[in-house]
């Protein structure tokens, strides 16, 4: 999948030359998926729930697909 190496909210400053990728939007995607699994339900395994946002967010970068 292209999109997983989309970078979200890259920094570039000119006068400084200092530029900032970003995070990947994969990883921006499962941290949004996992704040929203952790208000509902605080007593989640945390390995599964990482596991889980990922999946959530591959899901969102295939729907952005044509």
């Amino acid at each position: 999948m292209s999109d997983k190496s989309e970078m979200a909210f890259p920094v570039t400053t000119p006068m400084l030359g200092v530029a900032q990728p970003g995070m990947t939007l994969r990883d921006w995607f499962a941290g949004q998926a996992l704040a929203g699994m952790l208000a509902d339900n605080g007593d989640l395994n945390y390995g599964h729930a990482a596991r889980e946002a990922y999946a959530h967010a591959d899901a969102m970068l295939k729907a952005r697909q044509p």
